[in-house]
């Protein structure tokens, strides 16, 4: 039940990360028309980087791909993990409103590095 429940779960987090990856080369969802003043002036500040976003979206698809099978989940979850870092710090400080999103994200994040822990033990040995 367990991994059935993993399952359902990464193909969700996956197909998410996906869409979110592929939103920053097509630009199909407009950004919300109630989003805060302060968070608007971080997105642009972020914009300016003009290297940025291509690079968080190719990690968004590639990391959100390889999440959703078994064998590649342990990659796919240390490849999203510096994007959901950056997804809690900017939701903490600009907009906390979201954290109700953000929060269970990071959390699903951590559950499979910590499931797959046994992975990573070669690369801190």
């Amino acid at each position: 039940m367990k991994k059935k429940i993993l399952f359902v779960v990464s193909l969700l987090f996956g197909l998410m990360f996906i869409n979110a990856g592929l939103n920053k080369f097509l630009n199909y969802m407009p950004p919300p028309k109630d989003m805060p003043e302060k968070m608007m002036k971080v997105m642009g500040a972020i914009m300016e980087i003009t290297w940025l976003m291509p690079l968080v979206g190719i990690a968004e698809i590639v990391g959100g791909i390889l999440f959703i099978f078994p064998k590649t989940r342990a990659l796919g979850a240390i490849i999203i993990l510096p994007v959901m870092v950056g997804v809690m710090l900017t939701t903490i400080t600009v907009a906390p409103s979201a954290l109700s999103i953000a929060l269970p994200l990071f959390l699903i994040n951590l559950w499979v590095i910590i499931e797959n822990r046994e992975k990573y033990l070669p690369m801190v040995k």
